[in-house]
Order: structure tokens, then C-alpha cells, then sequence
């Protein structure tokens, strides 16, 4: 096909200090986390979530480490549990790839959790706070995914179509760019409308479900586009895992809603 664009060759180095490198994924991590809590704490400002700012920040670190330790165990457990039993060393080695975002929302939630009952606050205020935020942080690690030139698209005969000759010569959908822009910069404006709706803000977990639910529905559909894992392939009715993991998230958000929507 002609007129194609091809994936350019972005070094997923930024620069090296001696043996350490810096790359942009870890920086996506550590600048999606500082925009996200400043982004909650100028929400706790303007629409009055009634948490201590100081609390916001303090949350940082059991944020990361929630998004960190989830999203690795999470790719290890959902996605190559053999090979890591068999390489048990490779585990720490996040560095080399290989993280699950739907590890990293469970890591989430139970660090929201620990850290709602340890300081005494309402778990969906938190909660409400993180999910409008989480978006920033998406976005940040689905260009990180483009940059290194990873979680490729299926092939495709679409204008839309880039070569990406790491990968093969057949055109493939950029499916990162359409994971950033939905569960990304989409999700984020849905909820920041949303914030602006008394009648949800006010209902503690409105938001938190919404982010499940539109987060499910917008991944479950870029899936289509994003070729499955080579060692694992697609699943049952031809899903893929991402797929099938987005389902149970989908119906829990769901669940809140409902629950929430029926108190007075």
C-alpha cells in the first residue's frame, strides 16, 4: 500500500546516566502520577471532595507502589504464569516490559482501601478522585507503549495503517494511539463533564464507576484493533485476555452505579 506512514525509530532511551537508563515509559509512570495528584488536589479545591490536600499528596506513594506491584504481578499471573515460574528472576526485572493494567486497578483499589481505613476517610471520595485522574496517567503510559514501539496493532489494509518494521512490513492499526485517545484523553473529558453534574458528584462511587464502565467499554473495543499477545494468542469467542479481564470490571462499575442511584 502506498502513502503509508512507518513507525518511526524512537530510541525507548531518553539518556543514560552510567549504567542507568532512563526511559521514557518510566518517566510516562512518574509524570502521570505527578499530574494525577495535582490534578485531585485542584479537584478537592474547586468542587469541595472535603479531603486534606496533605492527604492527596501522602496518597502518592501508595499509589505507585498499588500501579507498580499490581500491574507486574497482574502481567505475571494473567498473562505468562509459566514462564515466570520457570525464570523466577526475571520477575523483578520490570525494566525489560510487561506490566497489566488490570493488575495494577486491583493494585489500586487495594492500596485506596488500606489507605482509607489507616487515615479515616470515606473510601469513594478518595476513589472519585483517583478515577477522574487515572486518565492522565493512561494516556501518558499508551504513548510510552507507541514510543517503544510495543502492544502493536492487528494488520490492516486501512488508510490508518503504519509499518512498523521492528515488527513486520504489513500495515497494523496504532492501536496505542487509539488506546491514549480513548481510555485516555476521552475517559478524562467524560469524567471531567461529569464532575461538573451535582447531582453525580455528590453521590460518593459515581464517578469511580463511571470510570469502570466507560474504561471496559473503551478498551474491550480497542482490542479489536490490538493484536493479541503471540504466546497467548485470543480466548474464547475469540477475545482476547484483555477483553475477557475488562468484563468483570465492566459489571462492578455497573453494580455501584445501580447501588449508588438508588440512595436518596
Amino acid at each position: 500500500m502506498e502513502n503509508l506512514i512507518t513507525f518511526p525509530n524512537i530510541n525507548p532511551v531518553i539518556f543514560s546516566i552510567g549504567p542507568l537508563d532512563i526511559r521514557w515509559y518510566s518517566i510516562a509512570y512518574i509524570l502521570g502520577l505527578i499530574l494525577g495528584i495535582e490534578y485531585m488536589k485542584y479537584l478537592n479545591n474547586k468542587y469541595k471532595f472535603e479531603l486534606n490536600n496533605l492527604l492527596i499528596n501522602n496518597f502518592f506513594l501508595w499509589a505507585a507502589l498499588g500501579i507498580i506491584l499490581g500491574g507486574r504481578l497482574g502481567y505475571i499471573i494473567f498473562y505468562n504464569p509459566s514462564y515466570y515460574l520457570n525464570e523466577t528472576t526475571e520477575i523483578i526485572k520490570v525494566w525489560k516490559g510487561g506490566m497489566s493494567f488490570h493488575g495494577g486497578l486491583i493494585g489500586m483499589i487495594i492500596s485506596l482501601i488500606m489507605f482509607s481505613h489507616k487515615n479515616k476517610i470515606k473510601l469513594f471520595v478518595l476513589s472519585d478522585l483517583v478515577a477522574c485522574a487515572a486518565p492522565i496517567g493512561i494516556f501518558l503510559g499508551r504513548i510510552a507503549n507507541f514510543i517503544n514501539g510495543e502492544l502493536v496493532g492487528r494488520t490492516t489494509q486501512s488508510k490508518l495503517g503504519m509499518i512498523f518494521p521492528h515488527i513486520d512490513n504489513e500495515p497494523r492499526h496504532p492501536s496505542q494511539i487509539y488506546e491514549a485517545l480513548l481510555e485516555g484523553f476521552m475517559l478524562f473529558i467524560i469524567l471531567f463533564l461529569l464532575t461538573n453534574i451535582k447531582s453525580i458528584k455528590k453521590k460518593q462511587g459515581c464517578l469511580s464507576a463511571f470510570f469502570l464502565i466507560f474504561y471496559s467499554i473503551f478498551r474491550f473495543v480497542c482490542e479489536f484493533f490490538r493484536e493479541p499477545d503471540s504466546h497467548i494468542g485470543l480466548s474464547i469467542l475469540n477475545l482476547s485476555f484483555g477483553q475477557i479481564y475488562s468484563i468483570p470490571f465492566f459489571f462492578v462499575g455497573f453494580f455501584i452505579f445501580l447501588k449508588k442511584f438508588k440512595q436518596v
